[in-house]
C-alpha cells in the first residue's frame, strides 16, 4: 500500500477531508464481490481524479459516484463481476474485473457494447494500472514491447 500512497502523492491526488457519504460495503453488496484492497484505500482516502497521467487522460469516479454511474451506464446489469471506476474522456470506461476469487485486473472497455470480450487489460491491480500510466505505458501498447 505504501507504493500506492507514493504514486497518489506524486500525481497530486486530493485527499478527502470528510468521511464519504456512501460506504464500500454498500458497493460490495450491490456488485456481490469484494473490491481489491488498494482500490478500497483510494476510495476511502481520496477524492475523484481527472487529469493526465503519463500519456493518458483519466477520470476516476469518487466513492459517492460509483453506484449511480455504474447503474446509469448499465455496467452492473450487463457485466457481472465488473465495476466501472472511471473513464478515459472518450468512449471507454476503466473498470475492475474479478477474474477469480480475490484475483482482479483493471480493464478498459467500450461504453457502447457492454461485453467482456472487449475488455483490454491495462493493469493487474489498481496500483499496477497507475504505475503503468505514470511510466508512460499507453492503453493499447503491446505487452511484449
Amino acid at each position: 500500500m505504501e507504493e500506492l500512497e507514493e504514486i497518489l502523492l506524486r500525481l497530486d491526488f486530493k485527499k478527502r477531508n470528510e468521511k464519504p457519504k456512501k460506504t464500500i460495503e454498500e458497493i460490495e453488496t450491490l456488485i456481490k464481490f469484494q473490491l481489491p484492497l488498494d482500490y478500497k484505500k483510494f476510495l476511502e482516502n481520496y477524492m475523484c481524479f481527472e487529469g493526465s497521467v503519463g500519456k493518458e487522460y483519466i477520470q476516476l469516479w469518487s466513492l459517492e459516484e460509483l453506484i449511480e454511474t455504474n447503474i446509469n451506464y448499465g455496467i452492473l446489469d450487463n457485466l457481472t463481476k465488473t465495476i466501472g471506476i472511471g473513464g478515459n474522456g472518450s468512449n471507454e470506461f476503466i473498470a475492475i474485473e474479478l477474474t477469480e476469487e480475490h484475483v482482479y485486473r483493471i480493464v478498459l472497455s467500450p461504453f457502447i457494447d457492454l461485453d467482456k470480450q472487449y475488455h483490454i487489460e491495462i493493469g493487474t491491480s489498481f496500483t499496477d494500472f497507475l504505475t503503468r500510466l505514470e511510466t508512460g505505458k499507453e492503453w493499447f501498447e503491446n505487452e511484449t514491447e
